[in-house]
């Protein structure tokens, strides 16, 4: 005959603030990802005090100022219009973060309920929800990026919702096979015995603590996020012709590879760098939350 559950017990799932702090002392003591955080932090900075950090206007056309190569003046030199490039670079900052973050948000946000959804409930509603998610990764992701966009018109935009949309099955498998083993824990079987309703145990109990490698894998997805907008703008299909966008920065400097290279070396070096930021810090904080690795 089964004992009554106390309600704490049902209520109170693993405690979550003790692994948090563990993790973030194991993250303090790895160099690597404390230098990708100084990055990503120096980044979101840049992009917020662009105005202040530059005084050359954003879209000042001069063409007595064409491909002048950096100077005391133009730090970075200038474009083939005569454009401050390092005055673009900051300001591109602000685009470059800003696509990475929301279509990352975005497909969290999606992945996550139906991910949520396919490990909880099961039965059909896994089948349909997983076919969904391999009919999105049958196709090459930058392809279906191009194909969304193409569909929806160029546009920063329709960028950010293209890169949302072919990283919604990462994010929605994820969820999808730490709900499957969640959902088998004492603390959620002693939950469903108190009675507790099926939306109240997965905002409550499975999905906090089924979030951790969402967090790590969605800032490494950022990373990835900012390249897969690079190239859509590179390709003309992001952003549009006066915007400060990196990738469309090399696309618009690419003929002028020979006789003007910073015109290219900056954004890609920016590109890199900010890369290289989410990538070291995604790592390292993969590595301060995963138990294993204590």
């Amino acid at each position: 005959m089964l004992q009554p559950v106390p309600e704490k017990m049902a209520i109170h799932g693993p405690s979550k603030k003790s692994l948090w702090l563990e993790g973030w002392k194991r993250l303090k003591k790895q160099r690597p990802a404390m230098i990708g955080l100084a990055i990503v932090v120096s980044f979101i900075l840049i992009g917020i005090l662009a105005p202040v950090l530059t005084s050359q206007p954003l879209d000042g056309f001069n063409p007595e100022k064409t491909l002048i190569s950096p100077n005391s003046e133009h730090w970075f030199g200038t474009d083939d219009q005569g454009r401050d490039i390092y005055t673009r670079i900051i300001y591109g900052a602000r685009i470059s973060l800003w696509i990475g973050f929301f279509s990352v948000i975005g497909s969290i946000i999606i992945g996550s309920l139906l991910g949520l959804i396919a490990g909880y409930y099961g039965k059909w509603l896994d089948t349909i929800i997983s076919r969904f998610f391999d009919i999105l990764l049958a196709f090459p992701s930058i392809l279906l990026a191009i194909a969304i966009v193409a569909m929806l018109g160029p546009s920063l935009f329709n960028a950010l919702v293209a890169i949302a949309i072919i990283n919604i099955p990462t994010y929605g498998r994820l969820i999808r096979s730490r709900v499957l083993s969640v959902k088998e824990e004492e603390y959620i079987m002693a939950a469903r015995i108190t009675g507790m309703s099926d939306r109240r145990l997965l905002l409550q109990h499975v999905l906090p603590n089924s979030i951790t490698p969402i967090i790590v894998q969605g800032t490494l997805g950022i990373a990835t996020a900012i390249l897969e907008a690079a190239a859509l703008g590179f390709l003309g299909l992001g952003a549009q012709p006066g915007e400060p966008e990196w990738g469309k920065m090399l696309a618009d400097s690419r003929q002028f590879i020979t006789n003007a290279p910073w015109t290219l070396l900056f954004p890609g070096f920016a590109i890199m760098l900010v890369v290289l930021g989410f990538n070291l810090f995604g790592d390292g904080l993969r590595d301060a939350l995963d138990p294993k690795m204590k």
